[in-house]
């Protein structure tokens, strides 16, 4: 529940944007937009930076970048909405998709949409195979894909993790019957508001005005690009400017934004009946008195972010085509400084180091204000609580405290327990060449090095043993970082990070 009214402090607000701003405008560097406003009007935008490092054009209220998974929110906003006639939130994903196998036939859609589907994530599943982000995939193909995958990362409910493949399903749900994306966002959302937002299918497809994607790499700033087919999980692309105006309705509860936030914020539960802080394409946070709900979006060259006051039809949102722009924490000081209410102080009680769980997959890092479980990094912050952190994510919420040696707390609203690294012989027992013969997929071990992919285009990752037969594999395919863990039994190893957990090779 929302504090006591107070009158929001748009000019403290507006200098703290500011300040975020300022560090984008470096010479020769991509930069970024900060919007604050109200239901009615816009009471400030700091830019900073450039929309294309080749012609020096500055980034601006109206220049154009993606949205990533700020489309999820607009994607369930129009399934709950305009399409809710071809499907409804408690239909199994295999009446609509009746090619989906195994456990993924009984996935509901609205399980696929609040993070408890436990579907295995498309683009790191690939990764895990070996397939580097910049090849091209296509729509069709990344269903066949998922159509003859049997398993998920956990059984549908009992946990919450990110993924995108359930957004990726529930668009081709539309699609057999139709109905497209782009289609209903041009029909019921950017008509009705005259403002200008596209859903293309690829990176490559041209979208006027675009802002360049930029990540810093050994040789500076470059270029962003992928493969993968740009599902409704984050194809939208468009200005801070329209997005706003879209922004607005939701706060107003008016046109097309009209009863749109009660549906995407209505309670979702884990099959136990726990309630989870993650709705449909949308996320909640509680800071001080405070009640917001919002998104962030990440592809590679670009982030954004927005937060939402209900009680104060007040908002912030940000765009930038850089990177290294820190999304959730620049929405964090905005809004925390809109409403008078104190920023959370980062850090824990941690001890840094390498930690993992007696059996399985899990392993976490502890470093710096943060920590990083299963290739998933999150900021914790002291909690009130003598010792404990938390994350402030709905999206992967954490709970963790120091108990001796051990690290105790929950993930993703799952128990879990992580010791200090015990390194056994595992590593000499991997040495040699296993395989993944559903996907003609191979890797080798030779000495403390995996190396995994085709050719001139393969890749190595650095391996450190975790103890309990596994691995923590390391590696660098251009700007995209991998960390994943192998899990040796017999003859097999099994492949996993947060957001994959299905592969098995075998040894050669």
């Amino acid at each position: 529940m929302n504090g006591p009214a107070t009158r929001p402090d748009w000019q403290r607000a507006a200098e703290a944007a500011a300040a975020v701003a300022a560090q984008w405008a470096l010479p020769g560097e991509p930069g970024g937009v900060i919007v604050l406003f109200d239901g009615e009007r816009i009471h400030s935008a700091a830019c900073g930076g450039l929309a294309d490092l080749a012609r020096g054009a500055p980034f601006s209220l109206d220049s154009v970048a993606h949205f990533a998974s700020v489309s999820k929110h607009l994607f369930a906003a129009l399934v709950t909405g305009h399409a809710g006639r071809a499907l409804s939130l408690d239909d199994a994903l295999a009446r609509h998709l009746p090619q989906l196998r195994g456990a993924q036939r009984e996935v509901t859609v609205g399980q696929a949409l609040d993070m408890t589907s436990g579907l295995p994530d498309v683009r790191e599943t690939l990764a895990l195979l070996g397939i580097s982000p910049f090849q091209p995939v296509g729509a069709a193909a990344a269903l066949d894909f998922l159509a003859a995958v049997t398993t998920l990362n956990y059984p549908a409910g009992s946990e919450i993790s990110y993924t995108n493949t359930g957004y990726r399903l529930v668009e081709e749900i539309l699609r057999t019957q139709g109905i497209g994306f782009n289609d209903l966002l041009q029909r019921h959302i950017c008509q009705p508001l005259d403002i200008a937002l596209l859903a293309p299918e690829t990176w490559f497809d041209i979208v006027p005005g675009l802002a360049p994607g930029y990540w810093f790499g050994p040789q500076g700033w470059q270029l962003a690009g992928a493969g993968l087919h740009l599902s409704a999980a984050g194809s939208i692309m468009g200005s801070a400017r329209h997005l706003t105006v879209w922004l607005q309705s939701l706060l107003a509860d008016s046109g097309p934004g009209q009863g749109v936030l009660d549906r995407l914020c209505a309670p979702r539960f884990l099959a136990d009946g726990r309630g989870t802080d993650y709705g449909l394409g949308i996320g909640r946070c509680q800071i001080g008195g405070r009640d917001w709900v919002g998104h962030g979006g990440s592809h590679l060259g670009y982030k954004s972010y927005f937060l939402l006051d209900r009680s104060s039809k007040t908002g912030m949102m940000m765009l930038a085509n850089r990177d290294d722009a820190a999304g959730y924490p620049t929405a964090l000081a905005v809004m925390s400084a809109l409403h008078g209410q104190p920023l959370p102080t980062p850090g824990h009680a941690l001890r840094p180091g390498l930690y993992a769980g007696l059996s399985g997959g899990d392993w976490l890092e502890v470093k710096g204000n943060g920590v990083t479980w299963m290739n998933a990094e999150q900021t914790l912050y002291h909690s009130g609580e003598p010792g404990v952190a938390r994350s402030l994510t709905a999206h992967l919420p954490m709970r963790l405290f120091q108990d001796g040696i051990l690290v105790r707390g929950e993930i993703g609203h799952v128990p879990r327990v992580f010791y200090p690294t015990a390194p056994d012989d595992c590593l000499q027992r991997a040495q040699g060449r296993w395989r993944q013969e559903q996907y003609r997929s191979e890797f080798a071990f030779s000495g403390n090095r995996l190396a995994m992919g085709v050719g001139p285009a393969s890749f190595q990752a650095l391996l450190t043993p975790l103890g309990g037969g596994r691995l923590l594999a390391c590696a660098q395919d251009g700007s995209w970082s991998k960390k994943f863990v192998l899990i040796f039994k017999d003859n097999l190893v099994q492949v996993q990070d947060n957001r994959s957990r299905i592969l098995t090779f075998q040894r050669q």
